[in-house]
């Protein structure tokens, strides 16, 4: 009999009874028994119904806060929260950082997400998210020679746009792959010397679309918009295919929201 053979099964790992209390108290929560708001208790009142150690619900504890669904008050209750979609997208970013994606891995969602969101957003705003628009476009207008502060105004209109096509779905799927995506616009426009100026012309053309209800030229602005990104990555000397984690060598400036 073969090494291969006699080795056919991997050791079995006990799961850690931190990592049990954690996982019993989120199946509560995700199965909608334990709703945002609830009280939970107190660690010393979970220690008694778990029938472990306080260090133990700690730890549980401490990881359910790190994922957002738990929140301390005063008297040391415990209650259920809903988790900010920044803390679970910057999980997922570190995720694909691990998992070696590459730009062009990010351009191609980004596409598919940033297409589906204006189209949304045609058909869902309100007057008062084209005012929102138009006062990031001043913002824009105001900052092309500045690539830092241009680069997150265009990261806050993504995000506005996202928001406006009210799929909340849209928003958390989106946002791992943007935090990745976006901060590449300060490179691009300290590099590429039309690339300011272009991305807030591009800005205007979409706003006007939406305003306009026209969904086909929000579309075909929002696809030049993100192309863009493409000529204006490669022109600065960087390859598309490239692993997201080679940023932090060729450029020490590139900060992902992580």
């Amino acid at each position: 009999m073969s090494d291969t053979e006699t080795h056919r099964f991997d050791p079995i790992k006990a799961t850690a009874a931190y990592q049990m209390v954690a996982e019993a108290i989120e199946r509560e929560i995700t199965a909608g028994r334990l709703r945002p708001g609830d009280e939970i208790g107190t660690e010393a009142e979970l220690v008694g119904q778990f029938g472990v150690n306080r260090s133990t619900v700690r730890e549980g504890i401490r990881v359910l806060e790190q994922s957002g669904l738990v929140r301390r008050e005063t008297g040391r209750k415990l209650f259920v929260c809903t988790p900010h979609y920044r803390n679970l997208s910057s999980r997922m970013s570190r995720a694909m950082i691990i998992s070696a994606v590459t730009f062009r891995e990010l351009l191609e969602t980004a596409m598919v997400l940033e297409l589906g969101a204006v189209e949304a957003a045609v058909a869902n705003a309100t007057r008062q998210d084209i005012a929102a628009l138009n006062a990031n476009q001043e913002q824009a207008e105001a900052a092309v020679a500045n690539p830092s502060d241009l680069a997150q105004i265009d990261t806050k209109f993504h995000e506005l746009i996202a928001r406006i096509s009210g799929n909340r779905v849209l928003q958390l799927a989106r946002e791992p792959a943007a935090l990745l995506f976006f901060p590449t616009s300060e490179m691009i426009c300290r590099k590429v010397p039309q690339g300011g100026r272009r991305m807030v012309d591009a800005h205007r053309q979409i706003i006007d679309a939406i305003d306009a209800r026209d969904t086909e030229r929000a579309r075909v602005w929002m696809r030049r918009h993100v192309t863009d990104w493409r000529k204006g990555f490669e022109r600065a000397g960087r390859n598309i295919d490239d692993p997201v984690e080679h940023a932090f060598d060729h450029d020490p400036s590139f900060q992902p929201g992580v």
